[in-house]
């Protein structure tokens, strides 16, 4: 007999994937969930990028990256479901990454609207895709280098994964006039 295997993400009960007008499935909130309350846990096994090389053709994006060279996701097929969190993009999210791995609610969140959360808090990659989340607010094409532009930096302050806010505040230290000026002596 199959068992299909265990999630390995946590998904609110207060949430549920159908289709998506974004893209195929989407994680939609089904009940109120209330702003800082945690809507989903991304979960899986981590690797390294050699590792989602071989997987990918096989699983497509199913990973999360949680530092410069490791990420978390499904290994094999059977494990692709219950490791995605089904989260897609939106260029005025309503959830955001704390951490690495674990995405709250940004306000107060009725229950039909998609959960949806700004892919450029968690990528760093070599992609390009049209946008079609249909905010006001939409950039039309997504990069998994949008993260590097300064509005968004501003917008998302501290609702980047770890591994991207890390880059983000070392990239500001080298380039304020404090970090290259001299200091003074506290001795005489």
């Amino acid at each position: 007999m199959y068992m299909p295997a265990a999630p390995l993400s946590y998904l609110s009960p207060k949430a549920a994937v159908q289709p998506s007008p974004i893209d195929g499935r989407g994680l939609f909130a089904i009940g109120p969930i209330a702003a800082g309350e945690i809507v989903c846990i991304k979960g899986g096994y981590i690797f390294d990028r050699a590792t989602l090389a071989a997987l990918t053709p096989t699983l497509g994006p199913a990973e999360i990256q949680i530092a410069d060279n490791l990420f978390i996701g499904p290994r094999d097929p059977g494990e692709r479901e219950g490791s995605m969190i089904f989260s897609n993009h939106s260029c005025q999210p309503n959830i955001a990454v704390q951490g690495q791995i674990v995405f709250i609610a940004l306000r107060d969140i009725q229950p039909g609207e998609e959960l949806t959360h700004d892919w450029a808090t968690t990528d760093d990659d070599d992609y390009e895709l049209e946008c079609r989340c249909g905010a006001s607010t939409c950039r039309h094409i997504i990069t998994g280098k949008d993260w590097q532009r300064p509005g968004l930096q501003q917008k998302y302050r501290g609702l980047f994964s770890w591994y991207l806010q890390r880059r983000i505040d070392a990239a500001a230290r080298q380039s304020s006039p404090a970090a290259t000026a001299p200091t003074a002596s506290a001795s005489k």
